[in-house]
C-alpha cells in the first residue's frame, strides 16, 4: 500500500439510511458470496448440509502442504467450499473413492465420511436460509 493512501470502498445507502457496501465489491474482497450454487450433504447424516457459491478441489504434498488446485474431483483431492479465505464453509479430508459421478454431481467417500455434492436447483434451499442469504447474513 502506498503511504497515505487507503483502499476505497463503494458505499451506498439502504432504505433505512444506513451505509451499505456494493454487493460486487463485498464479494470481491470476501465479505459475502454470490448466490449459493453448491450443496454438500452426508447421506448417512440427515442433519448435515453445507452450501456455498463456489467449490474447488485441493491437492496436497506428502508433508500436507498445499500443492495445487483442481476444477474436478479425483481420488486424493480434498473439497473446499467457498469463500476461499480463512472463513471457508467446509473442507473434507481427501477423497478415497468416487462412487458416482455425473455432470455437477458427485457421491464420494473420504477417510471420515460419505458425501454427496451437487449443484443447487430451485427449491433446494429451505426458505429461511434463502432469505438470510439474500440479505447477506448467511
Amino acid at each position: 500500500m502506498i503511504c497515505g493512501r487507503q483502499p476505497k470502498l463503494i458505499l451506498g445507502y439502504d432504505e433505512d439510511g444506513k451505509f451499505k457496501i456494493d454487493r460486487d465489491q463485498a464479494e470481491l474482497i470476501g465479505l459475502t458470496e454470490g448466490e449459493p450454487k453448491w450443496i454438500l450433504t452426508k447421506p448417512e447424516e440427515s442433519g448435515f448440509q453445507k452450501i456455498s457459491a463456489k467449490i474447488t478441489w485441493l491437492e496436497f504434498n506428502e508433508d500436507r502442504t498445499y500443492k495445487k488446485r483442481h476444477k474436478l474431483p479425483k481420488e486424493g483431492l480434498s473439497l473446499l467450499m467457498s469463500p476461499f479465505n480463512a472463513f471457508f464453509t467446509w473442507q473434507t479430508t481427501t477423497v478415497q473413492e468416487i462412487i458416482e459421478s455425473r455432470e455437477n454431481y458427485w457421491l464420494f467417500r473420504t477417510s471420515n465420511s460419505l458425501y454427496l455434492l451437487r449443484q443447487i436447483e430451485e427449491g433446494d434451499l429451505p426458505q429461511k436460509k434463502k432469505e438470510l442469504h439474500e440479505r447477506g447474513v448467511a
